[in-house]
């Protein structure tokens, strides 16, 4: 036993390895306790999950709001032209506001004006197309005033349930007359009196023999209606322009409703 115990006692002296220089290559390396820290780890990941997740998720959004910024300081050409468009729009039917008050440019012709545009609103014109109605004894002026009849309550429903979905305020806080809110002609687009002047204009174009004075008196009459609505500051000049390409429309539709002379009797029986 003392033998062999000298001898294991000489080879670890001969040893290098054993050397204080060298002592540092018998030790186990760091590495080595990974897998002890690898299986710690998916309990501290269950742990800080959802903060992991709301830092991610605020990392994507701070990555998105220089997209987001870009896309508003650089805005598509469609919506540069809309908006230039719409500019343009807003100041030439301002300028062209000179009746919208009475301190207006021309405030002392907003009576007459307003008396223009009264002749285009639905009011008179169903009022006046029920009288004629009454006192007519042909059956084919009793067709055409039916027909017109129809056509003046489709364009309050149509126009009113337009504007309700637009909501466009006009180009001066102007606030509605009683007679616009029976006829539920409250906001700017489109135009009510635009519209009914340019389907009461062409109903009497086709319907009705007229010489030539009063074929231009009418469509004078119509331009005249949409003109005062912006003289008045109650809508803009792209109201008024789609309020006559719906007037035009409605005119079609009418057309393809038309309801003939016996339908009408029927209805005027039912009164």
């Amino acid at each position: 036993m003392p033998a062999s115990q000298s001898r294991s006692r000489a080879r670890d002296r001969n040893n290098v390895l054993n050397r204080a220089e060298f002592m540092s290559l018998n030790q186990p390396l760091k590495g080595t306790q990974e897998p002890k820290s690898f299986s710690r780890r998916p309990n501290n990941q269950a742990s800080s999950g959802p903060a992991q997740n709301e830092g991610a998720k605020e990392r994507r959004q701070s990555q998105q709001l220089p997209e987001e910024d870009c896309m508003q300081l650089n805005p598509s050409f469609k919506g540069i032209a809309f908006n230039s468009l719409l500019a343009i729009d807003i100041s030439i039917s301002k300028s062209l506001g000179v009746c919208a008050s009475n301190a207006s440019a021309w405030g002392n012709a907003r009576s007459m004006i307003n008396l223009i545009g009264i002749t285009g609103h639905g009011v008179p014109w169903i009022g006046g197309t029920l009288i004629c109605l009454v006192k007519s004894s042909t059956l084919a002026g009793q067709e055409v005033l039916m027909n017109l009849l129809l056509a003046l309550f489709l364009d309050i429903l149509i126009i009113a349930g337009l504007q309700k979905l637009a909501k466009r305020k006009g180009p001066y806080d102007v606030s509605p007359g009683l007679l616009d809110y029976l006829t539920m002609d409250i906001y700017a687009f489109p135009a009510g009196h635009a519209s009914r002047a340019a389907m009461v204009s062409k109903f009497f174009l086709s319907h009705l023999v007229l010489a030539v004075p009063l074929r231009i008196l009418l469509v004078l009459w119509a331009f005249l209606v949409g003109l005062s609505r912006v003289m008045v500051g109650r809508h803009h000049i792209t109201d008024v322009l789609s309020g006559f390409v719906f007037g035009y429309l409605q005119f079609r539709l009418v057309e393809v409703m038309w309801m003939s002379s016996n339908t009408c009797q029927m209805l005027i029986s039912m009164w």
